[in-house]
């Protein structure tokens, strides 16, 4: 039994040696690589036309099956072509860590590759990404790495002309201006410009260093940038180059930023639609930084969300990858510095939206209450009005009531004992009691026209001219002077009323208290017043105070239209009066 036992595991033993080492016999022979040399090529090809159009996604899913079904070794070219293509994609879509990873997997091969132009991709593609995450030491290190390779007038001079890009974002702009100038006046581009024999890429890269002069121009404050901006966009626009026109608009657009906001704007939105439309990260991130600078309320917030939620999805895929390498050295501060900056500016726009919804408001309510106060107002004066009017009518009835009282009960009972005690058949009795009732009735028709409404109207000088003859008397004359020197019309309408109450009131006072046989009134226009001076004869000595008194209430009706009154005194020859009104 032990023996049957021990047989056992010596062939349990045998099956677990045996059988593995057949099976990874049999895998090894179902494992055995099929060339797809061929395809490799084909799809190369595909991809390359993809990539010369800006149809990045397109080409980058093409390069991608190239590296899956490719051999490393044997398809080294494509394989390393397809990995330069994929980094170059990844760099213009912002995955610059993805794109610095792809491009560390072509150091290994390129000391098996004799031509020079794969480590010049690969150098290029370094300095790219160190400039785009504002690391300029490493990326002045791999600039002059390319331009030291044993490689064509061109790409050496790419490389220098790279070397000329990371002085630009070092802000060394004169340094930069000086290579970018002798680069396209002398040298290979200058050559070609002189024989007019650029080709095609030749004249992108061109465009990009007159592009890259007007940057430095335009950051040393000097006009000439513009010149540049135009020259490389022209170009750019003539060969259809999709992949750079973005960089040209963006330039004029930044140029306009500070004088022209409508223009920069414009410029910004045709920039934007073009980093659109090759989906590039750098460019379409600049595009919307000028667009959030260049545009205002609906539009500011707008282009603020878009930049938010764009910038957020680029660091999320930055942040999630995974691959490493020795060289990769990335910081996203400067991103999310910007982000949180966006935000801020976001929640201070929002928040003075909302301030000014809530101005807004206050502005209805003060605005309500202005409007209903001013209506309780208006019905307040127009019901005051009224009362006023009422009770001015009532005083003006009981002032009349009075005055005829005053002036008409003696009046009365004399011509009533007259008519009583005479005998009214004889003639002179007749007479002496019609004169008696004319007396009477001038009296009357006088207080009548005292109280009577005034004309304001064309007739208002006439009127004037009447109330001042009325008072004139057997015993008394008045001389009008100046009354027709100047047009009433133009004159307001309350300060014609304010004339004609004063000098009514004033002639009612030499009425009442004085013997003149002689009055002088004058009407004079002087600049921008009027000026009416009153003088007369009287023999009376009066009182200085109360002659105040007695005009007292002209004075008052004087104020009414910023007018100045002044009486005076002239010993043995009456008195005088000054008065003066603005038209």
């Amino acid at each position: 039994m032990k023996i049957f036992n021990l047989i056992k595991i010596l062939v349990s033993i045998f099956f677990l040696l045996v059988i593995p080492i057949s099976c990874e016999k049999e895998n090894q022979v179902i494992e055995k690589k099929t060339d797809n040399t061929a395809e490799v090529r084909r799809l190369t090809i595909i991809g390359d036309a993809y990539f010369d159009k800006s149809e990045f996604s397109n080409a980058l899913q093409i390069y991608e099956k190239v590296i899956t079904i490719s051999d490393s070794v044997k398809n080294r070219v494509d394989y390393v072509d397809a990995l330069i293509s994929i980094a170059l994609i990844q760099e213009f879509k912002g995955n610059y860590l993805e794109s610095e990873a792809i491009a560390t997997k072509v150091l290994p091969h390129l000391k098996y590759l004799k031509k020079p132009r794969f480590a010049w991709e690969t150098y290029k593609i370094f300095v790219e990404n160190y400039l785009a995450t504002n690391d300029y030491d490493n990326a002045l290190i791999y600039a002059k790495k390319a331009y030291n390779l044993k490689t064509s007038a061109r790409r050496k001079t790419n490389a220098l002309a790279n070397i000329a890009l990371v002085y630009m974002r070092q802000k060394h702009y004169k340094k930069a201006i000086k290579i970018y100038k002798k680069l396209t006046t002398y040298g290979y581009y200058g050559n070609k410009k002189k024989t007019n024999t650029f080709k095609d890429f030749e004249l992108q890269d061109y465009a990009i260093m007159k592009d890259n002069i007007g940057i430095c121009y335009a950051n040393l404050g000097d006009s000439r940038a513009l010149q540049y901006y135009q020259e490389a966009l022209k170009i750019r626009l003539e060969l259809n180059d999709v992949s750079n026109l973005s960089h040209s608009y963006s330039g004029i657009s930044q140029f306009y930023l500070k004088s022209n906001l409508t223009l920069a704007k414009k410029y910004a939105e045709i920039a934007y639609k073009y980093s659109c439309k090759i989906n590039a990260y750098s460019q379409k991130k600049n595009a919307l930084k000028i667009l959030i600078n260049s545009s205002r309320r609906n539009e500011l917030k707008k282009y603020s969300k878009i930049y938010i939620q764009f910038t957020d999805s680029i660091n999320k895929i930055q942040l999630t990858q995974k691959e490493q390498s020795a060289n990769i050295k990335y910081n996203f501060k400067k991103d999310k510095d910007e982000n949180l900056e966006l935000k801020n500016e976001k929640a201070e726009h929002e928040l003075e939206m909302q301030r000014q919804k809530n101005r807004s408001y206050i502005s209805y309510v003060v605005i309500s209450i202005s409007v209903i106060s001013l209506v309780f107002i208006v019905l307040y004066i127009t019901k005051k009005g009224k009362r006023d009017r009422a009770n001015e009518v009532f005083k003006n009835e009981m002032r009349i009531s009075e005055k005829l009282q005053f002036e008409l009960e003696k009046d009365i009972d004399m011509i009533l004992s007259f008519s009583k005690n005479s005998n009214l058949e004889k003639e002179e009795n007749k007479e002496q009691f019609l004169t008696h009732l004319n007396n009477i009735y001038s009296k009357t028709r006088n207080i009548s026209r005292e109280n009577s409404e005034i004309l304001t109207d064309e007739n208002f000088k006439k009127v004037l001219k009447e109330m001042i003859s009325g008072y004139t008397t057997s015993n008394l004359n008045i001389m009008i002077n100046g009354l027709s020197t100047f047009s009433w019309v133009k004159i307001d309408r309350v300060k014609k009323i304010t004339v004609f109450r004063v000098v009514q009131e004033i002639f009612d006072q030499t009425k009442m208290f004085n013997n003149s046989s002689l009055v002088s009134i004058t009407f004079k226009e002087d600049e921008k017043n009027i000026i009416i001076t009153y003088a007369d004869n009287s023999t009376e000595i009066q009182n200085q105070n109360n002659l105040n008194k007695r005009f007292a209430n002209i004075e008052n009706r004087l104020k009414l239209v910023k007018g100045i009154f002044n009486v005076s005194l002239n010993q043995n020859q009456g008195f005088k009066v000054l008065i003066k009104f603005p038209l």
